[in-house]
């Protein structure tokens, strides 16, 4: 056989867990044609010596689902090695939608996932209004990687309301009628699923709660119905319990939640992360899918590798000045501007002596979360870190801006505003919201290794001014699986949950594993250089709107249906990426 491709050289790992194999790969027609000597010549040859090669990642938890209607790249997944996403998760997103609501969906968004709202009106062609119609639009582009979308809960409710499907307003039976035949129509139509989110943290960028953040058990266990006699689809969930509104209400909005995946019948997963203010609600997450599990249900948690937080500086979306009176009046300026003004001693002094203002409420985007922390500054600094050129993300306390300031003798505040400045005002402050009480990853390592886990929670394409988790893949695989001095995960079953976890889940049989006859979505990683760089900002989307990347160095070649999609880190020319339709 003539192969289009040979792979030859490399330690194979599979994804099914078992360990590395010298072995060669060959390519043909976008399909794995042989594994092993694979003799035959071929048009072109991948030199994976010293390299490890493996299946291409799946990303369970992505929001490129206005980015995909433009943009061809899909970075910054496509750079570490993923080669599938999943769309549409957290209940937001851009389809269904009638014309006259174009603008609060794009409020929606910007709030909840904070991607700038000329971007999206620049970027985003709406040449739509169905869920099979925005399919159909976003696969008519070419895309580096492949992509599925879930239906999100949101679109389907303002499209099926109107206006009365604000926070609060409880939906008729007909209104749950009309959102059980949108998304049945959409399933089979090819969509991976149904996403909700019920989170006091996300609102829209006008300040006002999703609309479908308080949807009854009756409205969803009415929509659930839509996968009724259908042998595919998934269910995804975000849910903090009321956490912040009103205490613990675990045991009433779990409730919630177990009858709408009962209803659905579908494999289903909600985002873990420990909470500061509720340290052990991650425990009793997991307990509570132990128990639905051994009832049968298959629910699982999606979870992330480290801790889960927002970067914080003079580009970002947050940062502790952003509250200062004297701030606010230069807010708008160019960054060279603010920090040349913040740079006077005077203002200085004048700007660390305010009283911050309110952020948070009414036409405010802003959580009361913000509010909360920028009050009690002097205690969350010791939770701000500097990531450094090599970002080091598990870093002790006294590593903290908090204690630094405490040993220099100065404001914890004075210490953020000399910190913001350094690198020209482009320094960056990392600041681990989730996963990071107890200042390790100690629970994060039982939150990986526990037997209903999946890697999820990348957000690739959201918050795009305050975090860059998209490169989750590459720290698995270098941090957990070769520097982390203790708790290490092997690197067979980090292969594993990088690729046949999801494929499995999704249900998907033509991805996910080095077999033969599966498609040809292969990386090749130099896996002792695998290493990412300092997060930075960038200004590449419509209309000039900013968002992070962050270089990463290892990744020898991706491969897509056999296309190569990345060289040596870099993006290629190929566009074999496609719409993934489940039927």
């Amino acid at each position: 056989m003539t192969f289009d491709v040979k792979i030859t050289g490399g330690k194979i790992y599979d994804g099914d867990g078992g360990e590395g194999r010298l072995a060669n790969i060959g390519v043909k027609d976008g399909r794995i044609a042989e594994i092993g000597d694979c003799k035959g010549a071929a048009d072109r040859e991948i030199d994976a010596a010293g390299a490890i090669v493996t299946p291409g990642f799946i990303d369970l938890h992505t929001h490129y689902d206005g980015q995909v209607s433009w943009d061809e790249e899909l970075r910054p997944s496509v750079n570490h090695g993923v080669t599938t996403i999943l769309m549409g998760n957290c209940g937001v997103g851009f389809a269904p939608v009638k014309p006259q609501d174009h603008d609060r969906l794009i409020r929606l968004m910007e709030g909840v996932e904070d991607i700038p709202g000329t971007a999206l009106h620049e970027g985003l062609t709406w040449a739509w209004e169905s869920f099979g119609g925005y399919m159909n639009a976003i696969d008519a582009m070419p895309h580096t990687i492949d992509f599925a979308v879930m239906v999100p809960h949101d679109p389907i409710r303002v499209y099926a309301m109107g206006k009365r499907a604000s926070a609060f307003e409880q939906s008729t039976d007909d209104d749950i009628a009309t959102m059980r035949a949108m998304l049945r129509e959409a399933l089979e139509a090819g969509a991976a699923g149904f996403s909700i989110g019920r989170t006091d943290v996300h609102r829209t960028a006008d300040g006002d709660w999703t609309p479908s953040s308080e949807a009854s058990a009756r409205e969803l266990t009415g929509i659930a119905a839509a996968f009724d006699g259908l042998n595919r689809g998934v269910m995804q969930i975000v849910c903090d319990f009321n956490l912040e509104r009103e205490g613990d209400q675990f045991d009433e909005e779990f409730s919630v939640v177990e009858s709408f995946v009962r209803a659905g019948g579908r494999p289903a997963s909600i985002s873990l992360m420990q909470r500061d203010m509720a340290p052990d609600q991650w425990s009793r997450i997991l307990e509570a899918t132990e128990r639905l599990n051994a009832d049968g249900v298959d629910f699982r948690v999606q979870v992330a590798p480290r801790g889960i937080g927002v970067f914080q500086g003079l580009q970002c979306t947050f940062h502790p000045l952003m509250a200062q009176p004297s701030y606010i009046a230069i807010k708008d300026k160019s960054l060279d501007e603010r920090v040349a003004i913040m740079r006077d001693q005077a203002f200085k002094e004048k700007c660390l002596a305010e009283t911050p203002v309110k952020l948070a409420g009414e036409g405010s985007s802003v959580p009361p979360i913000a509010d909360t922390m920028i009050a009690a500054i002097e205690l969350v600094a010791n939770k701000f870190f500097r990531l450094g050129d090599k970002p080091e993300y598990e870093q002790a306390a006294d590593q903290s801006l908090g204690a630094q300031a405490r040993r220099d003798g100065v404001s914890a505040m004075e210490k953020l505003y000399d910190t913001l400045l350094e690198l020209d005002g482009r320094q960056l402050i990392y600041f681990p919201i989730y996963n990071y009480t107890e200042f390790n990853y100690e629970n994060v390592h039982k939150m990986l290794t526990h037997p209903n886990a999946m890697l999820g929670l990348s957000d690739g394409g959201a918050h795009v001014g305050t975090i860059c988790d998209a490169s989750f893949p590459t720290y698995l695989l270098s941090y957990w699986c070769r520097d982390r001095d203790h708790g290490k995960i092997d690197l067979p079953r980090a292969v594993q949950m990088l690729t046949a976890d999801g494929a499995d889940y999704l249900g998907l049989n033509d991805r996910g594993r080095l077999k033969v006859g599966a498609r040809a979505d292969i990386n090749v990683i130099d896996h002792d250089k695998l290493s990412l760089g300092a997060p930075h900002m960038v200004q590449d989307l419509p209309a000039g709107g900013q968002r992070l990347l962050q270089p990463v160095t290892g990744y020898r070649a991706t491969l897509v249906a056999g296309e190569q999609v990345i060289a040596n880190d870099k993006v290629t020319g190929a566009r074999p990426g496609r719409l993934v339709r489940f039927h």
